[in-house]
């Protein structure tokens, strides 16, 4: 009786120093299930790129290419200027990161970081325009821009940029609120002013929420579609959106070239966020830290 119970104890012993193990393996298998899920439509669409069109409509499926080819990649850039369109968003996006980096950056500095009275009120002014969507802005922008001459320009997608987002300069006012105030007491008192503070002080040690700002502008500048269809018009100034848009407008029975052009459109990003996954992720946990 005695042995069967210690033979019972060392086993319960046993399991509790086993459970913490089995845990995180249930949850990295349930993550991996879900990922291999959700990425099945990204590995029909690189796959289906690179198939022939037989193989596209072959039942049942075929969802390796044999032999893959290459042949649609370079039918969608003859078709369209898409090395163009490619180039067009490029511009936008990095002129739209930087504004977007800098403008956010100085305003949530101002709200987090000097005390002067407007600043709450102003802030909660800031986070209620978050609530109003934008097709209640389409038209009343549109007249703005229209009376600036700017239309058929990139002025209308850049230049919002340099005046602030809501949500990013929330983001970056909860990073802010997580260095210590003392840092730029200590710089003050050795004479520096709050733009050198900022620079110097803040802007250094906020280089995760900073770099996430710019993820998230580039990403969102990339992908814009309704922006560029309402402001842009000659097709030598389309981004990749517009160009993609027009092409399976124009070439719908062209299902290749169409999944090449999705390919090319969507693999730069898929590509910057494995490059910057950590970053990224880390800017986003440190920015909600602090209210």
């Amino acid at each position: 009786m005695y042995l069967s119970v210690r033979r019972s104890a060392a086993i319960v012993q046993r399991a509790r120093h086993r459970a913490p193990g089995i845990r995180p393996v249930s949850v990295e298998l349930c993550l991996a299930v879900f990922a291999a899920t959700f990425s099945i439509p990204f590995f029909w669409l690189v796959t289906s790129s690179l198939k022939t069109y037989p193989q596209m409509i072959a039942y049942p499926i075929v969802w390796i290419p044999s032999p893959p080819i290459l042949d649609h990649y370079v039918q969608t850039f003859q078709i369209v200027p898409f090395a163009r369109y490619i180039g067009n968003t490029m511009i936008i996006a990095l002129m739209t990161v930087v504004g977007a980096v800098f403008s956010n950056a100085l305003t949530a500095y101002s709200l987090s970081r000097i005390n002067w009275p407007l600043a709450k009120p102003l802030f909660a002014l800031l986070l209620s325009t978050m609530m109003i969507p934008f097709p209640v802005l389409m038209i009343p922008q549109f007249l703005i821009f229209r009376n600036l001459g700017w239309l058929d320009t990139y002025l209308p997608l850049v230049v919002p940029a340099y005046f602030g987002y809501a949500f990013y300069t929330f983001l970056l006012r909860q990073f802010f609120l997580t260095i210590p105030v003392e840092l730029s007491d200590a710089a003050r008192m050795d004479g520096a002013g709050e733009f050198r503070i900022f620079w110097n002080v803040i802007a250094p040690l906020a280089k995760p929420a900073l770099a996430t700002i710019a993820l998230f502008q580039f990403i969102g500048a990339w992908e814009s579609f309704l922006p560029p269809l309402i402001y842009i018009s000659s097709k030598d100034l389309y981004t990749v959106s517009l160009g993609l848009a027009m092409f399976r407008g124009e070439f719908t029975s062209e299902v290749g070239p169409m999944m090449a052009g999705s390919t090319v459109m969507i693999m730069p990003i898929v590509i910057l966020f494995f490059l910057t996954q950590r970053t990224f992720i880390k800017g986003i946990t440190l920015t909600g830290i602090k209210g």
